[in-house]
């Protein structure tokens, strides 16, 4: 992929009016396409959680997604302001419950909801939506192992046969075409990204993969849960889903599926004090005869031309603070003391890369708009 630069999208900038009428029917424009362009009419459900705030606001500096209906049942009747005040400044439809909801004036969606909840919602939309989904609702593709690590049976395993998993730079011809994108999980991402192409170059055994990995507190969501309290989290780091994350089949399929067999990994993730952010730190046994200069050029090879996949100079440590807010994966390779491993290093910001972001890269591709729209930030920093 070449990625197309902003630049080349043409803006009418004598019009910033955020808000127009069609069909009767208000909603926004995030960003000013030029008139002659379409801009696509976007659904956010399950806005009054963190990645529905995070879609919202990559969505502000998006050329031709406009904001048309935002759901969260809990909060219908309240303006976005209310629920996020940073959003304030965006003139935002107000949030309605789901079974309110008109999608005939409506293009694309993204689901936001929580794990178990979003099946029988998508289930019932309308055919004609393009719709991410950020749960882990349709990321397994084996229904019962959904049932084995999520406790609840799949309920709609016709539609799970149509997702696509949303995994962008490897996956990004099969998202063009699809109707219903399963977008990965923070942690997989993370992982995925840089071990795929070494285990497809068969540089990397499959064995003795080991995943040390940490993330913000924001992956946990914005329910109340007396671990995420500021006295339960601040000035300490605790060890969570020890052995059984769920984000450990969906890490297998992906990782098999670049095998052509099966993966199994050795998965701890952590908690850290910290906002947002993810550092997957990974150690591999190298094949036979591969050094880590051979992963560091065959990770080169396939990431060079990517816009978001970025592998740092030589001895560069990835660190979280550089990707704050953006939706960059910053990968390098080190050789290990121990003779034939090597430690590779990913990070990314769990709620761009790792959610919201991705979900828009994937609803580039869907719609045929270039994967980076909406989607150049740089890191906040310091």
């Amino acid at each position: 992929m070449s990625a197309t630069s902003l630049t080349s999208v043409s803006f009418n900038t004598s019009s910033w009016d955020l808000k127009r009428r069609e069909g009767g029917k208000p909603y926004v424009r995030c960003g000013s396409p030029a008139s002659s362009e379409k801009t696509v009419r976007v659904g956010v459900l399950g806005a009054s959680g963190y990645t529905g705030s995070e879609v919202l606001r990559l969505l502000a500096n998006h050329p031709r997604f406009g904001v048309a209906l935002l759901t969260a049942d809990r909060k219908a009747g309240q303006p976005i302001a209310s629920v996020f005040p940073h959003l304030a400044t965006e003139k935002l439809p107000d949030l309605i419950a789901i079974k309110d909801a008109n999608f005939s004036d409506v293009d694309a969606v993204f689901c936001c909801l929580p794990h178990g909840t979003t099946q029988e919602i998508i289930k019932g939309l309308p055919k004609h939506l393009k719709i991410v989904d950020l749960s882990a609702d349709f990321r397994l593709r084996d229904i019962s192992e959904y049932e084995e690590w999520y406790g609840q049976p799949h309920r709609a395993p016709e539609l799970q046969k149509e997702a696509i998993y949303g995994l962008t730079e490897v996956l990004r011809e099969e998202i063009r075409n699809a109707r219903l994108v399963a977008n990965p999980g923070c942690y997989p991402t993370s992982i995925q990204i840089p071990l795929v192409p070494l285990i497809k170059a068969k540089l990397i055994e499959i064995k003795n993969i080991i995943i040390d990995a940490k993330s913000g507190v924001s992956g946990a969501g914005r329910s109340a849960k007396e671990n995420l309290l500021y006295t339960e989290v601040a000035e300490g780091i605790n060890s969570y889903g020890v052995t059984r994350h769920r984000h450990v089949p969906e890490t297998e399929q992906g990782l098999s599926d670049a095998a052509s067999s099966k993966v199994t990994i050795s998965f701890t993730p952590h908690l850290m004090p910290m906002i947002r952010g993810m550092q997957s730190t990974i150690y591999v046994e190298m094949s036979p005869g591969v050094t880590t200069e051979d992963l560091y050029q065959q990770l080169k090879r396939s990431y060079e031309n990517e816009e978001f996949a970025i592998l740092l100079g030589n001895g560069v440590v990835p660190r979280t603070h550089s990707v704050r807010g953006t939706n960059y994966c910053l990968i390098n390779v080190f050789p290990d003391r121990i003779p034939g491993r090597a430690i590779i290093i990913s990070v990314i910001d769990n709620l761009v890369k790792g959610a919201s972001g991705q979900a828009l890269q994937n609803l580039n591709l869907m719609m045929g708009f270039p994967e980076n729209l909406g989607l150049h930030y740089q890191s906040l920093f310091p």
